[in-house]
């Protein structure tokens, strides 16, 4: 069991963590050996994670000429602070109160004067009680015992206990995470300040979690998903003003998220620990990077999703799925385009024609389940139209259209113009879908392809670009004026908007 809590103190993870690294515990300041033309340099490191070579993370060349990452030294000095912190020491009252509240045990005093509350806690640092407020009725304070001083806070309840964010299961850890805020704010304030200004992206353990994945994604070793049906697709851009092919430049805002973290965690950003009980720090849902809560302020957009952490892919934003799955387009969009062109591209009224409402919820819940292994052959799903309102019902759930609101707005713009003709419309829809975030950018090339190839049999299956533009545009695109009015006024021009742009793909995409 030792060897177990040692192993994770080592990793910062669970012994199952699937980023492979090896970290190194250092208290604050630690000296980094630095090897430069033959010779050894010492320097002093005091928030970085990381020996500096011309400002960048120490390197090493393995066997087969790759540059690999150092391991993240992990500083301990802000943990060896909190065991240094004052321990909770409740004073209990030795008579019974009358009336005390049921959420309170023997730490409840009742009525007690501020004189009273400073003799009862004279035993020193650590000692609290809880008595009944003198400035409002129904109102407790809780007074602790820190720096030889008496700090009292007003103590709130509502199946919890806090007098902050934070909510408590017990009065006891309440104290216990007070205490140790009090001790390393009171020993290393200057220290915390600098914690996230000195402290340098490129060398954070993050870095080196993903330095490898990105420079695999940037010469193509990474993007192994990515079909020959999406790079055909996305090969042909018209102009060189398209969002870039490189998954791994994506922009992607990091979604962080207040977490409490059960046994040690060090900040990825400045490799110094994470102390208190908890809410600790925060920790990104999409990929997992875990910070103060100051340090993740200085993060960049360049959040790098795991699948692991991706709870569901309808509903999920768009760009993170593609960076999560390393594909130009998702896969489920790929996947029903697939099978619809394969099955269903004559048939009559197609995506026109609602599927079967229990299928496609069982066609969304194995996407959920296991993206690359859902089963969506006619062996499964008889009728093609099920697949096809799934992929509609895919579209209809991204958090953020496809065709994003700021370029609907000027899409829209553009077809309410009388003055222009329709290649001087077209024309100039080129420069709003360039626009567009890399991830929609291609998907919706990708999309507008396949309904091409659609409007192409036509004389079979009934659907032509103005058939497929009535479907589509409340689909790809949708306004964020919140009045119905406003969006029935709107929706003739939407669906002109996507007419024009499904029959003219090959001149705003190639063909």
């Amino acid at each position: 069991m030792a060897l177990r809590v040692f192993q994770r103190f080592i990793t910062k993870r669970p012994l199952k963590a699937s980023k492979p690294f090896c970290g190194i515990l250092s208290a604050k300041p630690h000296k980094v050996i630095v090897l430069k033309n033959g010779t050894e340099r010492e320097s002093v490191c005091l928030m970085s994670g990381f020996s500096k070579k011309h400002g960048r993370p120490a390197s090493a060349i393995s066997s087969d000429g790759e540059d690999t990452q150092c391991a993240p030294t992990w500083n301990t000095y802000l943990y060896q602070l909190q065991q240094q912190a004052p321990k909770p020491i409740c004073i209990p009252c030795d008579y019974e109160v009358p009336s005390r509240p049921p959420q309170y045990g023997k730490e409840y005093h009742g009525s007690l004067s501020r004189q009273d509350v400073d003799r009862l806690l004279r035993e020193g640092d650590g000692c609290y009680l809880v008595r009944k407020s003198e400035r409002a009725p129904d109102a407790f304070t809780l007074a602790i015992r820190f720096n030889n001083e008496t700090r009292n806070y007003k103590l709130y309840y509502d199946g919890k206990h806090y007098v902050g964010e934070k909510r408590f299961d017990t009065i006891h850890d309440l104290v216990a995470d007070g205490l140790i805020h009090f001790y390393i704010e009171l020993r290393a304030a200057d220290y915390i300040k600098t914690l996230s200004q000195e402290s340098n992206y490129e060398e954070s353990p993050y870095m080196a979690y993903n330095m490898k994945r990105k420079r695999m994604g940037k010469s193509g070793k990474g993007d192994t998903s990515i079909s020959s049906a999406q790079t055909s697709s996305a090969a042909d851009t018209v102009d060189k003003s398209a969002p870039t092919l490189s998954i791994t430049d994506y922009e992607k805002p990091h979604i962080f998220k207040v977490q409490n973290f059960i046994g040690l965690h060090f900040c990825d950003f400045c490799a110094n620990f994470m102390w208190g009980l908890l809410a600790q720090g925060v920790k990104c849902q999409d990929c997992g990077i875990e910070a103060h809560k100051k340090c993740s302020e200085k993060l960049p957009n360049d959040c790098a999703p795991d699948m692991k952490y991706i709870k569901r892919i309808f509903g999920a934003d768009l760009t993170t799925v593609v960076k999560a799955q390393k594909s130009l387009i998702p896969i489920v969009v790929e996947k029903c385009v697939k099978e619809i062109e394969l099955r269903g591209i004559d048939m009559a009224g197609i995506y026109r024609l609602a599927g079967f409402h229990d299928d496609i919820e069982a066609v969304r819940m194995a996407f959920d389940k296991d993206v690359e292994n859902a089963d969506i052959s006619a062996n499964k799903y008889e009728d093609i139209n099920t697949i096809c309102s799934a992929l509609k019902l895919y579209f209809r759930l991204l958090p953020i259209p496809l065709i994003t609101c700021e370029v609907y707005k000027k899409l829209i713009e553009i077809v309410k113009r009388g003055d222009l003709s329709v290649d001087e419309q077209v024309a100039m829809m080129k420069e709003p879908l360039s626009s567009l975030p890399p991830a929609h950018f291609h998907t919706f090339k990708f999309m507008c392809a396949h309904l091409g190839r659609v409007v192409d049999h036509k004389a079979k299956n009934m659907m032509p670009a103005e058939n497929l533009a009535i479907v589509f545009a409340p689909t790809l695109m949708r306004s964020d004026d919140p009045d119905p009015m406003a969006g029935l006024v709107s929706a003739k021009f939407e669906q002109r908007v996507m007419e024009l742009i499904i029959a003219n793909h090959t001149k705003l995409f190639g063909k």
